[in-house]
């Protein structure tokens, strides 16, 4: 698991591509501001929504299979009980970290990742840590 703020630094340096499984259309939700942040700020953003044809003007995909290039990290917005098969896509797949987001705790998914070799960050939001150590240039 990843927890210190060197580890975390070196994924926010090293990741480009970032698949947003659980990302809203809505305004109102916060990880459509979090996907807007990450995005103003330089990292390639893909929406995985199976309700959602775009997000954001970026064409959104039904699952991480269906993207079909490199992920570096998927990024979860989905309740606790449904990351374990979120993360076995993303193993399939090839990403290379799963970033659960704030509130989501799931140590089976967790142990499953990282016995596989993906880091594994968990009830932590990618935005604010982010905001926290690179000092993003917006701060929505």
């Amino acid at each position: 698991m990843i927890t210190t703020d060197a580890e975390l630094n070196e994924i926010l340096l090293n990741a480009r591509v970032v698949a947003s499984v659980g990302v809203s259309s809505n305004e109102d939700k916060p990880s459509f501001w979090i996907f807007n942040y990450l995005k103003t700020n330089g990292y390639q953003m893909i929406p995985v929504n199976p309700g959602a044809a775009e997000i954001q003007g970026e064409r959104a995909y039904p699952d991480l299979s269906s993207i079909g290039n490199q992920i570096d990290v998927v990024q979860i917005f989905r309740r606790s009980e449904d990351v374990v098969p979120v993360v076995e896509e993303s193993i399939r797949v090839g990403a290379k970290v799963v970033w659960m987001q704030v509130g989501i705790v799931n140590q089976a998914a967790a142990d499953l990742a990282e016995a596989a070799g993906l880091k594994v960050v968990m009830d932590t939001c990618m935005r604010d840590t982010h905001r926290r150590l690179l000092g993003g240039l917006l701060s929505l």
